[in-house]
């Protein structure tokens, strides 16, 4: 008979591994629901047969258990399974703090 010679690594890594679910990152301009963050995500899509690059905004309703995340912060959000009718999102990591009033002024959104 064969023996099978094949070994398996059982050693664990030492680098945690990559989440292949989608994954953005946007600001939120929107605390007012409860464990409920309205996120903006901005994004350069280049136009096909101008090949200029133009902005696209998309405000996500995004699941934050904690209700740890205000009007502001920068966060990153990943997707999951459907919480309601809403929100297929959730709010990972908080990135950093941007001005809304001037972010949304500056994109022409205010």
């Amino acid at each position: 008979m064969p023996t099978n010679t094949t070994t398996m690594n059982t050693t664990p890594t030492t680098q945690p591994l990559a989440s292949k679910r989608q994954s953005m990152v946007g600001v939120v301009v929107s605390d007012k629901m409860d464990k409920t963050r309205v996120v903006l995500v901005t994004r350069f899509e280049q136009h096909p047969k101008y090949k200029k690059y133009v902005k696209h905004h998309k405000r996500y309703k995004v699941h934050d258990q904690k209700n740890e995340f205000h009007i502001g912060d920068r966060v990153r959000i990943e997707a999951c399974a459907p919480v309601s009718k809403h929100k297929a999102f959730v709010a990972v990591e908080k990135i950093g703090v941007q001005d809304v009033e001037q972010y949304l002024k500056t994109r022409g959104l205010n």
